[in-house]
């Protein structure tokens, strides 16, 4: 391969035809060429006629123009593969566009609302720590204090959920905080970052006043749902349409290109609540999954090393096997112990079998219908700002729409 033009545009001759394209890395000693439409092309005999650019210059990415009339987002990047590319030094995809690339690339943002971006960080989600939550939630909270009627957060939708609930319970928001992503990354024939972003600008300047999510919901480019912050999950690998409202509806349906919003379910409506930041977060607390023949030591473990907040994922109803009761009753008199279920749907009730009756003797807590990752982050939270006694209290309280009263059903047709 010529030496030197690995990430540029070059023009090839090759099988008596003229190729172009991005020049990639490749460890075959073959010549292998990105082609405008996505795919790669190897090459075992070329000739390289011309290398056509280097590269987009930052200064060629235009501004977008403001409107008067438009109502002003703010974009905050924290990376992921909405804002992913293939890093041609390597051949993988990794996050390196700017959030003013991001919004550049979808000029019809333009239409919807006045845009100010910022990049945070450009990490991919499975870097998220604490500490990250509560740098993008107090910047989440100067925007909004500043005037801006929505922000959108784009994020890798790895550990979304984890951030989006952080936030939620850190934030309480007048105006709605948008989180959005995407499955494949932005230079790709098939992404679906465009539409999702169109469809989370739509949210942002809505009639909304709480923490969401925004993305597909069909493996075709027609419609978004927006989902409740702390209700949502990642459900599939890779498909387009990944993320499902578990235990409740999703808050509304966007449509593609309209941008419509048609709302399926109660929500917290802008201006309903004040702007208030509460920040702080307790590290240690722990999410244990159990599984048949797992001994209740791992309990002590994180114990020891002065956790005092555990979250169980048990099996069915909220269970773990009788020998944990003991461990359990022990380190529950000065922590707090919440049960929840490997069951994505559903709710945790420890009534109606004997091992559950025991469990909530020894001090275990049922976390109702809350997701294992959303009830770690609420421990986290709830520890992080109160002592243990109120936080066991509190774990048990409906704060942000992480607890429904009843177990719901609903008729999936409504949400398309």
């Amino acid at each position: 391969m010529v030496e030197g033009v690995e990430g540029k545009r070059v023009r090839i001759k090759a099988k008596g035809r003229i190729f172009e394209g991005i020049a990639m890395p490749s460890s075959t000693g073959s010549f292998v060429l990105k082609l405008d439409n996505g795919y790669n092309l190897g090459f075992s005999e070329y000739e390289l006629i011309e290398v056509i650019e280097e590269g987009r210059p930052k200064e060629e990415i235009a501004e977008l123009a403001k409107k008067e009339e438009l109502p002003n987002v703010k974009i905050i990047s924290t990376g992921g593969t909405i804002a992913s590319k293939v890093d041609y030094r390597t051949g993988a995809v990794t996050s390196q566009f700017s959030a003013e690339e991001i919004v550049s690339d979808v000029p019809e943002i333009a239409e919807i609302c006045n845009v100010d971006a910022m990049l945070l960080y450009n990490i991919l989600s499975e870097n998220m720590k604490a500490k990250h939550w509560i740098e993008l939630a107090r910047e989440v909270y100067k925007a909004i204090k500043d005037g801006y009627e929505g922000v959108i957060i784009t994020h890798g939708t790895d550990t979304m959920a984890y951030t989006a609930s952080a936030l939620a319970f850190m934030l309480s928001t007048p105006s709605p905080v948008v989180f959005v992503g995407a499955q494949r990354s932005s230079d790709r024939p098939s992404s679906d970052a465009a539409m999702n972003l169109v469809c989370a600008a739509k949210t942002a300047i809505s009639d909304l006043g709480e923490v969401v999510v925004v993305m597909h919901a069909s493996t075709s480019d027609d419609f978004c749902h927006i989902h409740r912050g702390v209700k949502v999950r990642k459900c599939h690998t890779s498909r387009r349409d990944a993320f499902r409202s578990i235990n409740n509806p999703p808050l509304g349906v966007v449509s593609y290109p309209s941008g419509d919003i048609r709302w399926l379910s109660s929500r917290i409506r802008r201006g309903e609540r004040e702007l208030r930041l509460k920040d702080r977060l307790e590290e240690k607390v722990v999410l244990v999954k159990f599984f048949p023949g797992l001994k209740p030591d791992v309990l002590d473990y994180y114990y020891d090393k002065g956790y005092r907040g555990f979250v169980l994922e048990g099996t069915g109803l909220g269970h773990v096997s009788t020998d944990w009761v003991d461990t359990i009753s022990r380190i529950a008199e000065d922590s707090v112990v919440v049960m929840t279920s490997q069951c994505l749907w559903g709710r945790v009730c420890d009534r109606v079998y004997d091992t559950g009756r025991y469990l909530l003797q020894a001090g275990v807590i049922e976390g109702e219908d809350m997701l294992p990752e959303v009830a770690l982050i609420k421990l986290m939270w709830l520890l992080g700002n109160y002592d243990v006694e109120e936080a066991k209290r509190l774990v048990k309280v409906n704060l942000v729409g992480e607890i429904n009263p009843t177990t719901r059903y609903w008729d999936e047709e409504v949400e398309k």
